[in-house]
């Protein structure tokens, strides 16, 4: 295992961190540990989705979207209605 050496946090942040592990019933260092390997995985899944993206096909994508009917979706399915900012 291999420790970062040298990392600077500001105090404040690292008292926050130390009080969500606690709670979290683990270490400061699993916190960090933790939140690293999340950040790591968010940025190796939007490298992943931007790739895909390059291949895609707006052509197979509206295809593929004409197979879908065009009926209201079932109750459970519904998003509830907010209003939306017009640019």
């Amino acid at each position: 295992m291999n420790t970062l050496k040298g990392v600077s946090v500001p105090d404040s942040l690292m008292q926050y961190v130390s009080e969500l592990a606690k709670r979290q019933g683990i270490t400061a260092d699993q916190f960090v540990a933790s939140a690293i390997a999340e950040k790591v995985s968010a940025l190796d899944g939007l490298d992943y989705l931007k790739e895909r993206a390059k291949r895609g096909s707006r052509e197979k994508f509206r295809r593929a979207l004409s197979k879908v009917p065009n009926v209201e979706p079932a109750e459970e399915d519904k998003f509830e209605q907010t209003k939306r900012c017009s640019a």
